[in-house]
Order: C-alpha cells, then structure tokens, then sequence
C-alpha cells in the first residue's frame, strides 16, 4: 500500500504536471507538427520549457534573455531582465520545485528503480557549475557576440538538454518533418548525447540538471532570501538538529539557501514543526496541513477551480486559430478583402541594405522599386520557416521578372545558414539581417515566419507573422500584381 501511494501523484507532483500542461497547452502542435506562433509567444513562462516545442504557447526565459543579448548591442534588454527579476522576487527557486517541466521530468527519471548516488562534498562543488555556465554561455558570450554582431545564444545552442528534448527531437519524431533530418549535422549530434548524459545522471542522481548545470535555477537562486514564496524556518522553534537538511537531497546547507527548491519534503523530518512553505504571511503548507478547517478546505478548492480555468482557457487560446490567420488571403470569409493586411499596409516600405549569401553582395530595397517585392524573414532553426520555402521558390520560378523573392536571415544563429543552402539550394536571394534592425522597421522581432509584400511602388499591401502555404502566396502574388 505504502508503495502503491508513493507512485500515485501528491499536490507538488500535480502542480508540476498542470504548469506542463499550462505551458504546452498548443495541443494542434503535436498533431501537425509545427510550432505554435500565436501572441501568447512573445511572453516568457517561469519554467525552463522550450520555445520551439510543438505545444509552447509561450518563450523560455533562459532563451529569452540570451536573445534580448545578443541583439541588444549597446541597449539594456527591460523587458525580459525585468520578467526574470519579477519571477525571482515573487517565487525564487520555488519555481524549479513545482513550475519548472523539465524538473518534473527529472523527478520523474529519478523514480526509476536502481541504485542511487548520495550527495557529498563532491555534488556540493559541482553545484557551483551551474553559476560558471550562467555568467559565460548566457550572459558574458551573448554579450560578446551582440558587439562582434555575431549572434550567439550560445547555452541555448550547444548545451540545452531542454531545447533538445521538446523542441528538436519533438519536431522531428512527426513524420511532417521527416525532411528535415537532412539539416542535421555534428552539433546536433553533440547535443543529443548531452541529452543523453543528463538522463542518465538524473536516474542515478536527483535532479542533476537542475543541481549542477541549469543557468535558470542559478538565476531565481539567488533571490531565495528575498523571495515572497518559498519554505521558512520559524527560529523560535527550531533546535538546530539538522535532520532537513540530512533528508533534503538537493545540496543544501541551510533550509533555504542557494540550492533550495522549496519542495517542501523537509516539513516532515522536523521534529518541532519549525518549518512550512509560506507566501508571504500566508501558510501554504505547515506541519499541521492535515488540519484543514472548512474556511481552508473551501479556498483549496476555489484555488483549484481556478487553476482549472487557465487550464482550460489555455487550451482553448492555442487551439484556436490565430487572429492573424482570419486575415489570411486564403481564407474565404475575407477573400474580397485581403488587401491591405498587417502592420504597416499602405505605407512606404522602409528602405534598408543587406548583405546576400554566396558572395552575391548586397541588395538595396529602393533598387527594386518597379517589382513586387515578396520579404520573407525566417531562421534555420525555426522549423515553420524551413517548411514554407519551397512555396517562396515556387512563386520565385513562375513569376521572374515580376516579383524578387529575399528571405532574410534572422540576426540570431546565423553561422550555419551557408552550409544549410548548400545543401538545399534555392532560386531566390538569401540576405542576412545582420543586426536585426530590418525585421525591427517592419514591426517584427522576434517571433517568425514574417511575411511582407511590397507593391512595384515600394507600398506595403502585406505583412503578417505566421506560416504562409502556396495557396495563399499564389493568392497575393496575383492580387498585388493586378492591383
């Protein structure tokens, strides 16, 4: 019986599965195997959960800030400093021990039968790691390449199990994007066995991403004295017997410190009831929790019917279509209307130089003046983008000397574009968006596919993040030339 209730999932564990649920809430994703692009992305989850996952309805916020990074050049990144400040100060690290997936699936592992590894002074030194890695492949080389305007988000690409797991691998087990292993090559090789070194650390150590190499712990760590959640330690009760820190498996030193995921497992081991999860002065979880009043019984369920609501309403946002798309020209409730569309329709195009790939040199905007222009901005990495050039090609080859076909490079990650349209070449001009100033003049950022048509006089009747399908590029090639 003991072990039937050790499997089944306690109030943390179905916390962690709802966050999972919340964050990945983009079911259509796992269908059709494809990302989900919708506004929701632009905001950033608490949890270490990847962007390019086929569910994500929202960005990760170590992936954010190594973004905000590596394009800010000389301007401070507020927006995401100031998310991860707002999360830090509210929950600390007790977002890696209820709101984290890529905890849960550690814990998970964990739970795998075999021997297991103790803590020790060797963990304890190793959990210093994890501050190495966030000052060098998070901060200090984003930095660095955001002045050398060589984009690097450089944790995000050569380590991040996270990213590999749900984004990588969770594309490319969907027979849609069978094509694409093709683009595969050393450095994903390199980082699917970190994958699978951190597996298998995690089922013989707990939690040992989490305690020894994720820059996203080490950053809320450091406001678990500040923060306004997490476990407290009630000092006129407490006789110094160390059995929390004995039974906590992290490598804590102090109920709270650095390394504390204010689990709350340490709430049972204390013989004097000192220490309980609190959110401010209010006690979420004490040693006395099995005696709920009414008025508290009543509030846990009020609390879990709204959990359920976002639940829902997640759900229901990220499955349905995109606002974007009821503007789309190949829908037929819209079909006598499509022009103008987007951000900025009617207007001037802004003009802007980029430079091509495969030495072709550079292109000017205003030197096209005269043709309509079809602007595609996209990234290799970005697997919606990778889909829907071959529909860019295809209006390229039937209308040559009507419309210039320019996919530009997003800012981020650029190093290995020349190696991928060596392999796959296409009859359309490739340019980079060397500092991210030219999607940034069309309203854009980070979010991709962005399409953009230009009129042959330099007028935007087009421009719309969101997967584009032959039908629709057809829809617009014909409308915008015979406007």
């Amino acid at each position: 019986m003991d072990r039937l209730k050790s499997l089944l999932p306690g109030k943390r564990r179905l916390i962690q599965l709802y966050s999972f649920l919340l964050y990945n809430a983009h079911l259509k994703g796992f269908v059709k195997g494809d990302i989900f692009t919708g506004l929701a992305k632009s905001a950033c989850v608490p949890g270490l959960n990847c962007y390019s996952c086929p569910g994500a309805i929202g960005a990760c916020p170590l992936g954010a800030l190594q973004n905000a990074l590596t394009s800010s050049g000389h301007k401070m990144p507020f927006y995401i400093v100031g998310i991860l400040i707002l999360y830090g100060l509210i929950f600390g690290r007790t977002i890696c021990g209820f709101l984290c997936p890529f905890g849960l699936f550690q814990d998970l592992l964990y739970k795998i039968p075999t021997f297991k590894i103790r803590k020790g002074r060797v963990t304890r030194a190793l959990s210093s790691l994890k501050y190495v890695l966030l000052v060098f492949l998070v901060v200090l080389l984003p930095l660095y390449s955001a002045f050398k305007t060589v984009p690097l988000p450089a944790f995000c690409k050569y380590v991040c199990p996270a990213g590999t797991l749900e984004g990588a691998v969770g594309l490319l087990i969907h027979p849609a994007n069978a094509d694409k292993f093709s683009m595969l090559g050393t450095l994903f090789s390199m980082k699917f066995l970190i994958l699978i070194a951190v597996i298998t650390l995690c089922i013989f150590l707990f939690r040992a991403f989490c305690r020894f190499l994720c820059p996203l712990g080490a950053m809320y760590s450091l406001f678990n004295r500040f923060s306004i959640a997490g476990v407290r330690v009630d000092n006129a009760k407490c006789v110094d017997c160390g059995r929390c820190v004995s039974k906590c498996r992290m490598d804590v030193r102090n109920v709270s410190d650095l390394e504390c995921i204010h689990c709350g497992e340490c709430i049972s081991s204390c013989p004097t009831g000192a220490i309980s999860i609190k959110a401010g002065r209010i006690t979420l979880k004490g040693p006395d929790a099995k005696k709920q009043d009414k008025q508290s019984k009543r509030r846990s369920v009020f609390v879990k019917a709204i959990a359920l609501f976002v639940l829902v309403s997640s759900l229901v946002y990220s499955n349905f279509p995109d606002k974007k798309e009821t503007l789309h020209p190949s829908t037929p409730e819209n079909a006598e209307n499509t022009l103008p569309i987007g951000k900025d329709a009617g207007m001037l195009a802004p003009d802007f130089s980029a430079s091509l790939y495969s030495g072709k040199g550079e292109i000017t905007l205003s030197d096209l003046r005269g043709k309509t222009v079809i602007l595609n901005f996209w990234a290799t990495w970005c697997a919606p983008c990778v889909k829907e050039l071959p529909y860019f090609e295809e209006i390229a080859l039937k209308y040559p000397d009507q419309i210039y076909v320019l996919a530009l490079h997003s800012n981020l990650v650029t190093e290995d574009v020349q190696s991928y349209l060596n392999k796959t070449p296409y009859a359309f001009s490739f340019g980079i968006d060397a500092t991210g100033k030219i999607i940034q003049s069309f309203g854009g950022s980070t979010m991709l596919p962005q399409t953009v048509v230009i009129d042959e006089n330099g007028v935007i009747v087009y421009n719309a993040v969101g997967s584009m399908t032959i039908e629709s590029l057809e829809k617009l090639a014909k409308q915008t030339l015979s406007s």
